[in-house]
């Protein structure tokens, strides 16, 4: 469809100014005018294609299982190592006054998708060689560690049920692993043997410790998103207190490791898509599908734009704008699985290259859009810049206008330094493993909105 509006010549004159130097301004004024064209007529196809193996690129852990009829069976484990901390105290301190070591998950209280309160299983191993750089969401720990090997286990859930009014209400869960003292002691060690081992994560973990491994031991029903984790060392010192003429002692925690952007962290997943989204597939619906399920493939419709736009454009035209919105639909479940949050879109010849060199949206290759729940609709406002960048090429080929719709999360920074200044922006956008996520997009439906303006100059 298009719509062509007329502007006042007057206007024309305030908004671009003399264009003919020969004109006069009252000419301008009695025979120019400006008409602007919105041209929504363009369609869009596409198919959908797998995800494949992607790489995590987060901190977040996605640890569990689940089995939705809707959604199909979702498992995942983690492998990752640690940044050790610079110091550890020492002073005063031996290894015969460390009494116990935990590794501590934690997660916001809503991190999960599934029952909260079905109690599961967690088991820790430890590897025993590095992990590989980089690594996939397909990554098999076999023979990377001792199934014999266990540092740990637990029971948890994501509910508070049976803990503290304080536990309640906090905002944070927290699943705790108890580690072997042995352990904590060969950390103590290592650490008063060699400090520089503790410098950098590369001497920690090709000195002394290479990471763990961590699966569901049993229980199905909840996958939980880890934000935090962590080794806390619990230790003791003890001193004769003069007041008292007596010993006394002082109960310490100390965080030996952590989980940082520095370290390899991976979630291992394993997706078996249900029969009904199977079934949607294979009538020629478009999905997308999340963890490492499916995406979509889209050609978008460059050349017909540029040839409307050469057919109609007059002798002074501005392309203003170039929207492309996407209707897209949440599928009933009772779990409540979401469509996610935020999609990428990228020319497919460049996908891989955007998420290995850890990029951000240029607006000409790739471009991201947030869901809106309101509309249901995913909206890219902004690419005229791709366009105009296009338009420039002597000839058109299928990877200018073949693109990926792909299932992301992003991260956000605050930029400014006062009250006035607040903001925020993009610090990072990865393939979307937080958890499962749905949505059907309907590619028949999308609308196209370009915008440009042309000025006839009548002398």
């Amino acid at each position: 469809m298009k719509r062509l509006l007329m502007i006042p010549a007057a206007a024309a004159v305030l908004a671009f100014g003399a264009c003919d130097e020969a004109s006069t301004i009252g000419g301008s004024i009695a025979e120019d005018n400006i008409s602007i064209i919105i041209d929504s007529s363009f369609v869009v196809s596409g198919r959908t294609v797998d995800i494949g193996a992607v790489q995590s690129r987060t901190l977040d852990q996605l640890i569990g299982s689940l089995d939705s009829k809707e959604f199909g069976s979702l498992s995942s484990t983690v492998v990752t190592q640690f940044m050790p901390a610079a110091s550890i105290d020492t002073t005063g301190i031996t290894a015969a006054d460390i009494d116990s070591m935990k590794l501590v998950m934690s997660m916001d209280k809503n991190a999960f998708t599934g029952d909260s309160v079905v109690p599961m299983g967690i088991e820790v191993f430890r590897l025993n060689k590095e992990l590989p750089s980089p690594i996939y969401s397909d990554f098999s720990p076999e023979g990377y560690y001792d199934p014999a090997d266990r540092l740990g286990s637990a029971i948890y859930s994501a509910a508070a049920l049976g803990q503290s009014d304080t536990v309640a209400a906090s905002a944070y869960r927290y699943i705790e692993v108890g580690m072997p003292k042995a352990l904590a002691k060969e950390f103590f060690n290592a650490y008063k043997d060699n400090p520089a081992n503790f410098s950098s994560p590369d001497a920690f973990i090709n000195n002394v410790f290479q990471g763990v491994y961590i699966r569901n031991s049993y229980g199905n029903g909840r996958v939980s998103r880890i934000s935090q984790t962590i080794m806390r060392m619990f230790y003791h010192q003890t001193y004769f207190d003069e007041d008292k003429q007596k010993d006394s002692t002082i109960y310490k925690v100390g965080n030996y490791l952590a989980v940082t952007p520095e370290v390899v962290t991976n979630n291992n997943i394993k997706l078996e898509m249900s029969q009904g989204i199977k079934q949607m597939l294979a009538e020629g619906q478009d999905l997308l599908v999340a963890p490492a399920g499916v995406e979509v493939e889209i050609k978008f419709p460059a050349q017909e734009i540029i040839d409307s736009y050469n057919a109609r454009k007059g002798q002074m035209s501005v392309i203003n704008n170039l929207t492309m919105k996407i209707p897209a639909d949440t599928l009933s479940n009772p779990e409540g699985i979401p469509a996610p949050p935020y999609v990428l879109l990228v020319l497919a010849s460049k996908k891989d290259e955007f998420f290995a060199n850890n990029s951000l949206p240029d607006n000409k290759t790739s471009f991201y859009a947030a869901y809106n729940a309101t509309s249901g609709c995913y909206t890219f406002s902004g690419l005229r810049s791709y366009l105009l960048d296009i338009m420039s090429k002597e000839e058109i080929t299928a990877d200018d206008v073949t693109f990926r719709l792909c299932p992301v999360d992003v991260a956000f920074e605050t930029t400014g330094s006062s009250y006035w200044d607040y903001g925020t922006t993009e610090s990072a956008l990865v393939p979307y493993v937080q958890g499962p996520a749905m949505v059907k997009i309907s590619l028949d439906k999308t609308k196209i909105s370009f915008t440009y303006s042309n000025q006839s100059i009548n002398n």
